[in-house]
C-alpha cells in the first residue's frame, strides 16, 4: 500500500491514520427534524475504514444556525444522544470521526428560523436566489439581519458549546465550518462584509470573528482536537473576496498562533471543457500552515496521489466520489472502477436512495 501515496499512513497529532483519503463533510438532508436517524448511522458506517478520517456533514450549533430542512444539529439533548450512536459505530470499525460545526448565517429563510425571524449575518445584504442549470430558481433566501456587536459573543459561545457537546459524546474532534459562504465566511469576505466596526473593514477585522471562534473552541476542547475549513477562493453563496490569497495567508498564519490540529482548504472551482481541474493555488497556505493540511476540490485518484507525493497536502478530502463509493480507499488501492454519482439525489430526503444504496466492490475482485 505504501507505493500508493494516498494509501500511505500518516500521523495527525494523536491520531494514527492508515491512509490519506478523508471523507469530506457533505450536507445530505437525511436528519429529519434536525435529529440524526438510524439511516445516518448506516451511511457513516459504510464509509468507515480502520484508521480512516471521517468529517461529519455540517451540523448546526443553534436553532438560528439552520438553513435547510433535515440538517442535523448538536445543541439539544436529543440531537446529541442521536450522534452518540453514530460515533460509537464509527469507532467500533476503527474510524476517526470529527464533527463539522456550522452556522449558515444569511443562507437561510424565515421558515428555518425560530419564530420566523430574519436570518442573522454580518450584513443586511440579501443573498440572490440560487438558480439551477435548467434556469429554474431552486432556493430563495430571506433578507438577513445584521448582528449587533453585543450579539457576536453569543454566537461564538454557541460554537464553543457545540464543540463541548461533540467531544462529550465521543467525537475525536471538531471542524469549524468557515467556508462556502456560510456565516464565518460572510464575515471573512470583503464582498459581503460591509461592517464599519471592529468586525469589518480590513483583513484583521474581518478575520476577527473566525479567530475568536477558533480560540473559544480550542480553549474548550483543546487545540489538538480542532480543525477548520476555509475557502478563500470560492464565490459560493455570493461570498467573494477581492484578494483571496492574502485572506488565506492571513488566516493560516493567525491559526498557527493557536496550534490547531488541521486546516482544510478548498481549491478554486475552475473548470476546463466541463471538467474540474486542480490549480494548486493553495501552495502558499500549505507552506505557511504548521499543522496538518487537508486539500479538497476536484481531486480523483491520480490527482490525489500527486498531491501527496509532491507534499502539496498531507491529506485529501473527497466528497462526491466518497458519496458514491463507500469503499473508496479500497477502490483506490485496486485502481477499481468507480460508481457514478447521481446529482439528483444529493439533497433529497429519501433515507436510502442516493444515500446508502451505492454498491460496494464485489468480494471476488
Amino acid at each position: 500500500m505504501d507505493s500508493i501515496p494516498l494509501l500511505s499512513p500518516y500521523k495527525m497529532g494523536r491520531f494514527d491514520l492508515s491512509h490519506r483519503v478523508v471523507l469530506a463533510p457533505m450536507t445530505r438532508l437525511r436528519s429529519y427534524g434536525n435529529v440524526p436517524q438510524p439511516n445516518v448511522i448506516l451511511y457513516y458506517s459504510q464509509r468507515t475504514s480502520k484508521g480512516g478520517l471521517l468529517i461529519s456533514e455540517a451540523t448546526g450549533v443553534s436553532d438560528t444556525a439552520q438553513g435547510h430542512t433535515h440538517i442535523p444539529g448538536i445543541w439539544t439533548k436529543e440531537q446529541v444522544e442521536a450522534w452518540r450512536s453514530i460515533v460509537d459505530v464509527v469507532h467500533e470499525k476503527g474510524g476517526i470521526f470529527f464533527c463539522q460545526i456550522w452556522h449558515t448565517g444569511r443562507v437561510s429563510n424565515y421558515g428555518c428560523q425560530p419564530n420566523g425571524q430574519a436570518p442573522i449575518s454580518c450584513t443586511n445584504k440579501p443573498l440572490t436566489p440560487r438558480v439551477g442549470s435548467n434556469g429554474v430558481a431552486v432556493a430563495e433566501f430571506s433578507p438577513p439581519r445584521r448582528l449587533e456587536i453585543w450579539e457576536i459573543p453569543l454566537i461564538i459561545n454557541d460554537f464553543r458549546l457545540a464543540a463541548r457537546n461533540a467531544i462529550k459524546i465521543g467525537f475525536d474532534g471538531v471542524e469549524i465550518h468557515g467556508a462556502n459562504g456560510y456565516l464565518i465566511d460572510q464575515f471573512l469576505k470583503d464582498q459581503v462584509n460591509d461592517r464599519t466596526d471592529k468586525y469589518g473593514g480590513n483583513l484583521e477585522n474581518r478575520c476577527r470573528f473566525a479567530l475568536e471562534i477558533v480560540e473559544a473552541v480550542a480553549d474548550e476542547v483543546g487545540a489538538n482536537r480542532v480543525g477548520i475549513k476555509l475557502s478563500p477562493y470560492a464565490n459560493h453563496m455570493d461570498s467573494r473576496d477581492s484578494n483571496p490569497k492574502a485572506l488565506g495567508l492571513y488566516m493560516v498564519n493567525s491559526l498557527n498562533k493557536f496550534g490547531i490540529l488541521y486546516c482544510h482548504m478548498v481549491e478554486p472551482n475552475i473548470k476546463n471543457l466541463g471538467e474540474k481541474f486542480v490549480t494548486h493555488s493553495l501552495l502558499p497556505m500549505r507552506n505557511a500552515f504548521k499543522g496538518t493540511f487537508i486539500s479538497a476540490g476536484g481531486y480523483d485518484r491520480e490527482k490525489g496521489n500527486k498531491a501527496i507525493a509532491d507534499d502539496y497536502a498531507d491529506l485529501v478530502a473527497y466528497g462526491r466520489l466518497f458519496l458514491a463509493n463507500p469503499d473508496l480507499p479500497q477502490r483506490f488501492k485496486l485502481d477499481a472502477p468507480l460508481n457514478k454519482y447521481n446529482r439528483d439525489t444529493f439533497y433529497t430526503s429519501d433515507p436510502v436512495i442516493g444515500y446508502t444504496d451505492y454498491p460496494f466492490l464485489s468480494s471476488d475482485i
